[in-house]
């Protein structure tokens, strides 16, 4: 398995996916996971195996293919060799490998990612080599060069897991370069599962791919662990918290967010917003609670993480997600496992499996105001909500995604 994400590192959902699907096929016991990563931290989880590629041996600087091969016997054959040094780097001096011939990797999404992936996809066809496995599964687009590689190499299945297209991510002004790696993955792939029904739409039609290996494989929650489930939740009595939470970036839509808040305060002023992320629209979204003259009941409290992110869901009385284009959307399940009701846009893929929410279309702004205000002057619709909630998130696991997982590998592999 490629990912680019993995806890205690996490950068978005693409972690969050990555460590509930590792952790649902792990209850299987004849199923063992190889997760392959740029850069773990060494504070993983020990339930599968993870392999850094920043310490996979893959040439010694000044030396030729012989010294290689002499000290790293089973890793990379001849024209591994040769194709890595002169089709991807002919210049040696440009590699950045270690003393112990090992690739560099800055972790996370660094100015140069496209040669972090492009070396990435490299050291996957070493260690699909060195490796045994059954079938192979890369997340995301930023891995799936690495799952076509390691796929060449072994002649293994590959899956690919479709968290997000660059449809998603630019609002349809789409990245050719991008778009090209995506509809790759996918033309080599022999199962793609999407996060959504929306997604595997958008797979079918913007990239051409057969229906008949598509597949939705919606996303879950990992039961809260004591310690988050003990967090209190505070007395709103006077006062109401609404809160979004997520990247501030165009996809997820803040500045209808922020409108909504606008014709909500002017309907009563004992509600608080709370914009808990950071992105690249961040100063735009304080100039525009600004400009709306509600800045005083606006707070922007940045990134959060672990823990803080459970106390941000149990200090909210709505939680809401207005995407633009969401492909699956894990946020308003870990919120309403929290028990804080949420509003979802309709164009969000999560809304397939839930109906314990508010659902409201991303542009309409005076319905998204409409039920916030509903939810935190209601009791009774904020107490339905709440409890309705819990019982619908906490049917959604990760054990079962992993065992529908598990029948699609079966399938690839002709198991019945």
């Amino acid at each position: 398995m490629f990912g680019w994400e993995f806890p205690p590192k996490i950068y978005g959902g693409l972690a969050v996916a990555s460590y509930g699907i590792t952790k649902g096929l792990s209850l299987q016991p004849d199923m063992e996971t190889i997760f392959c990563l740029p850069k773990p931290t060494g504070e993983e989880e020990k339930f599968l195996k993870i392999i850094g590629m920043n310490q996979v041996p893959i040439v010694y600087k000044g030396h030729d293919y012989n010294y290689v091969k002499n000290r790293m016997p089973n890793y990379m054959t001849a024209e591994d060799y040769y194709h890595f040094r002169d089709h991807i780097y002919a210049d040696f001096s440009y590699m950045h490998t270690n003393d112990m011939g090992c690739m560099e990797f800055a972790g996370g999404y660094p100015e140069n990612l496209h040669e972090e992936i492009n070396n990435f996809s490299i050291i996957a066809g070493v260690v699909a080599r060195a490796e045994q496995f059954d079938i192979i599964h890369a997340h995301d687009w930023l891995t799936y060069p690495a799952g076509v590689h390691a796929k060449m190499v072994s002649g293994k299945p590959l899956c690919i897991h479709v968290h997000a297209t660059d449809f998603d991510r630019s609002r349809g002004k789409v990245n050719p370069t991008v778009y090209s790696i995506e509809k790759n993955g996918m033309d080599h792939a022999d199962c793609i599962m999407c996060v959504s029904e929306l997604t595997r739409q958008t797979v079918i039609k913007e990239y051409h791919q057969d229906p008949r290996k598509c597949f939705a494989m919606h996303n879950a929650v990992y039961p809260l662990s004591k310690d988050l489930l003990d967090i209190p939740r505070p007395d709103h009595s006077k006062e109401k918290v609404v809160t979004f939470l997520g990247r501030i970036t165009m996809q997820k839509g803040p500045e209808y967010f922020v409108e909504a808040a606008a014709l909500v305060l002017k309907r009563t002023h004992n509600i608080r917003f709370c914009m808990a992320g950071s992105g690249d629209m961040m100063e735009a979204m304080i100039d525009l609670a600004a400009k709306r003259g509600i800045a005083d009941r606006f707070h922007f409290p940045g990134f959060q993480r672990g823990r803080q992110v459970y106390e941000c869901y149990k200090n909210s009385d709505v939680f809401v997600m207005p995407s633009v284009s969401e492909p699956f959307g894990i946020a308003p399940l870990e919120a309403m496992q929290c028990g804080t009701p949420s509003i979802i846009s309709k164009q969000s893929g999560c809304g397939e499996i839930l109906d314990k929410v508010i659902k409201v279309d991303y542009w309409d702004i005076y319905a998204m105001a409409d039920a916030i205000y509903s939810i935190c002057t209601n009791p009774s619709l904020f107490k339905y909500l709440q409890e309705e909630g819990i019982k619908e998130v906490n049917e959604i696991t990760w054990e079962k995604v992993g065992q529908r997982i598990r029948r699609l590998y079966n399938q690839c592999l002709g198991i019945n």
